[in-house]
């Protein structure tokens, strides 16, 4: 067990780093599913695959991902972000709780604002044509 423990960080610290240098995301979906089964109570890790889920159109798993992220770390505004994406997606209601708590925290902690934007910015230049995030994009600057 510990050894999972040892080795979860670099494995996420690894899939982090293929992401940023474009490899498919099939590839980096699978290793951070990896990182999940290996320690599920890593929301950094369940807010990450949820990410990747959604920005590779598979809102259903992405919902999934999103949740536990969500229940493990509330306070997340990325994996806040990620819930309210997989429920645009996916037609489910509860969506403004959601950017309503992110908004808050923005205003609380501006370099989280910038790193948010930045967030963003990435999927939307990875996946233009991803309607729910442009929404939560206008409703995050509104």
């Amino acid at each position: 067990m510990t050894d999972a423990v040892t080795e979860a960080p670099s494995l996420f610290e690894q899939a982090l780093e293929r992401y940023q240098q474009g490899a498919p995301l099939a590839e980096v979906i699978a290793s951070f599913e990896q990182i999940t089964q290996q320690e599920p109570r890593l929301s950094a890790g369940w807010t990450c695959l949820a990410w990747l889920q959604l920005l590779d159109n598979q809102p259903q798993a992405g919902l999934r991902s999103a949740r536990l992220a969500v229940k493990l770390n509330p306070q997340d505004p990325q994996a806040r972000i990620n819930l309210s994406l997989a429920m645009l997606e996916t037609n489910a209601k509860g969506v403004r709780e959601h950017i309503e708590l992110v908004q808050r925290l923005r205003l609380m902690a501006p370099e989280l604002a910038s790193e948010l934007d930045g967030a963003i910015e990435d999927g939307l230049a990875r996946r233009p044509d991803w309607q729910a995030l442009q929404k939560v994009k206008a409703w995050l600057q509104a």
